[in-house]
């Protein structure tokens, strides 16, 4: 368990700092998390968290071009 957390931990941080806003990355990765974690465990945590900070940008956007 606590080789996973800190694996989501080290992706997080090395994710957080590329492209949009440190925000959005966070964001997304912290709902990619808790999403990942409740359907597949620890494992799914840290995908979750990979995928939610990489796509979670191109969601915010699509989704305020979606709200204009």
């Amino acid at each position: 368990m606590l080789k996973s957390t800190l694996a989501l931990a080290a992706t997080c941080l090395l994710l957080a700092g590329c492209g949009n806003t440190v925000e959005q990355r966070i964001g997304g990765a912290a709902v990619g998390a808790g999403t990942g974690a409740v359907v597949a465990g620890p494992v799914g945590a840290v995908v979750g968290g990979t995928v939610g900070a990489i796509s979670g940008p191109a969601v915010t956007r699509s989704v305020r071009r979606a709200s204009r």
